[in-house]
């Protein structure tokens, strides 16, 4: 569920969509934003229940949400969630040691992390869209009608990287790359 908050809090925060498509809700102690644009939310529960499913097995190893401008299709951003699964829990199902609030305050760090983006990033002044790319394993079955993807990299681009948290099999490393300014060299 984290990544669906993630998700949610990307694009109110970077107004992919008009903020009214979004209603506050409280997780992780916090207040986030989510859609309630119905065609947004199926697409979105559909992406996420195949995610779930992949991370559950071991297979994801990062997903990307790729802002892209609509008028010049070029990548504005893109944020990583790298995913290191530590395959000896996941295949004999241990445990490891690591307190519920501990999990919770990592995660909160990250959501505040994509909330305060909005003062370093650079604005979003043209109509944007967005795109999901999970990476998983090349003979990973695929639901019928999604479709490979190139990367979709910024040619010259600068990276921020947020804070990680662990569970107890997961890793997950997050970052923002997006579009330098033409002036920066």
């Amino acid at each position: 569920e984290f990544f669906g908050y993630s998700i949610n809090s990307i694009l109110y925060q970077r107004g992919i969509y008009d903020p009214e498509l979004f209603n506050p809700v409280q997780k992780y102690k916090l207040r986030m934003m989510v859609t309630k644009d119905k065609g947004l939310r199926e697409y979105l529960d559909r992406v996420l229940e195949q995610l779930t499913d992949w991370l559950e097995k071991g297979m994801v190893k990062k997903l990307v949400v790729v802002i892209t401008s609509v008028e010049k299709e070029e990548t504005l951003e893109r944020w990583q969630f790298d995913v290191d699964t530590n395959q000896e829990c996941l295949k004999e199902n241990k445990k490891v040691n690591k307190p519920e609030k501990e999990i919770m305050k990592e995660i909160q760090a990250i959501i505040r992390q994509i909330t305060s983006s909005v003062t370093f990033l650079p604005l979003l002044d043209e109509p944007c869209s967005f795109d999901l790319l999970i990476y998983t394993p090349n003979d990973c079955q695929v639901p019928e009608k999604w479709e490979e993807s190139d990367p979709k990299y910024i040619s010259k681009s600068n990276e921020v990287r947020l804070r990680s948290f662990t569970t107890k099999v997961h890793k997950v490393e997050t970052s923002v790359a997006y579009k330098a300014d033409d002036d920066e060299d």
